[in-house]
């Protein structure tokens, strides 16, 4: 092999890893991903407080609490707390007319979701009169069984608990499809292959659960931009799994201008690219020390970057696959390795699809996704220096 043909075939080496890591663990999660068997049913007598952290959020909290007052749960053991946190509107006033207890909170700077979870945890925590805290976002609705599928984990011997987190509003625009699939290959596809191989699923933001036992015993100390992640991490180092319940369901709403979902993204891969920097080896560490499956597992879910990335990866290898093969004949076979890699990717994006329920309509909403890949290169170049929590439009009243 020449010279030129040596480096080029370490280059393709280089390129190769991350995408044949990256499709191998795509891959596998879409065969393990058949629906578990559901749980049996609970006893009935958990208390629960249902936490909906809300910044500003007037016009549709009342939805929300109503939502979760119609609960297929004895209204006597459960609880829905309002964390009304550096409102500014009438979050705190339309929450406790529809029936909620609310928290109020005003600290210029310690801001965030994050913090503004930690107080209402801390709150349930004092009070003692639940067993367990449910985190529900202020823009979402819940399934009627939310408590019951969490409360049928917990008696069961779970500590931790998500359930699916999927689209509320699927069919507003091609954006909101492809989120729906998005989530269903992340938050369905992942989380069914994990709980199948009895890992954790994680902590996805929105629709967990977390004992009030587990709390004491791990506190919640995450103020990151993707604190759901975090937290989720700091249980796996614990020793603790993330059990998923897959029939209970809470769904939130996405925005469709691209203004709003620009800036919505940009905050979320800010957050994980630092997760990846601050704990990415200590998972792997105590994968190695505490012979952690959980562990070794959140490390490699970690290290997947969005599909996006992984999809601009396996592109950059086969281009540059085709390109060497005119110095060095050899290196051809680096271009069915992108083929391979591909085809796994579609086959995980194709499973998505499939549970994500937008059907047969959403099927030609996977062609805007090269034009979604190059909007999100397009904002990991712009960069972003979000620290806070920021609001999101609504796109509804």
């Amino acid at each position: 092999m020449t010279l030129p043909g040596f480096v080029l075939g370490g280059m393709l080496f280089l390129l190769g890893i991350p995408a044949v890591f990256a499709s191998l663990y795509l891959l596998a999660a879409a065969l393990l991903s058949a629906r578990p068997a559901a749980a049996h049913s609970s006893d009935r007598r958990r208390r629960f407080d249902v936490i909906v952290p809300a910044h500003n959020e007037e016009a549709g909290i009342a939805r929300t609490v109503g939502n979760l007052r119609a609960l297929d749960w004895p209204a006597e053991d459960f609880r829905i707390l309002v964390i009304a946190d550096n409102c500014s509107d009438a979050t705190a006033a339309n929450a406790a007319a529809a029936g909620a207890t609310v928290i109020e909170r005003q600290d210029a700077n310690l801001r965030g979701k994050g913090y503004a979870l930690n107080y209402a945890f801390e709150r349930s925590l004092r009070d003692g009169w639940a067993e367990a805290v449910v985190v529900v976002d202020a823009d979402s609705e819940a399934s009627a069984n939310l408590l019951n599928s969490i409360a049928a984990r917990i008696g069961n011997g779970a500590h931790a608990v998500q359930v699916h987190y999927g689209v509320l509003n699927p069919n507003v625009a091609w954006r909101t499809r492809l989120m729906s699939i998005a989530l269903g290959s992340f938050h369905i596809v992942r989380s069914r292959a994990r709980e199948r191989l009895r890992l954790s699923c994680g902590i996805r933001g929105n629709g967990w659960c977390v004992t009030h036992d587990l709390l004491a015993r791990v506190p919640y100390h995450a103020y990151s931009l993707t604190e759901d992640i975090e937290y989720g991490v700091a249980l796996g180092l614990q020793g603790e799994r993330v059990h998923y319940a897959d029939e209970g369901h809470v769904y939130g709403e996405m925005v469709t201008n691209s203004r709003s979902a620009a800036s919505q993204r940009q905050r979320w891969e800010q957050g994980r690219f630092k997760l990846i920097r601050q704990h990415a080896l200590a998972l792997f560490r105590a994968a190695a020390g505490q012979s952690s499956r959980v562990c070794l597992d959140l490390g490699f879910d970690l290290l997947v970057l969005p599909l996006s990335y992984i999809a601009l990866n396996i592109v950059a290898l086969a281009v540059l696959a085709g390109l060497s093969a005119f110095v060095d004949a050899h290196l051809l076979q680096w271009l069915w390795v992108a083929a391979a890699c591909a085809a796994c990717v579609a086959c995980y994006v194709l499973r998505g699809w499939w549970v994500s329920g937008v059907g047969w309509r959403g099927l030609p909403d996977l062609l805007w996704a090269p034009v979604f890949i190059v909007w999100k290169i397009f904002l990991a170049v712009a960069g972003s220096r979000a620290t806070e929590w920021l609001r999101t439009e609504r796109e509804r009243p």
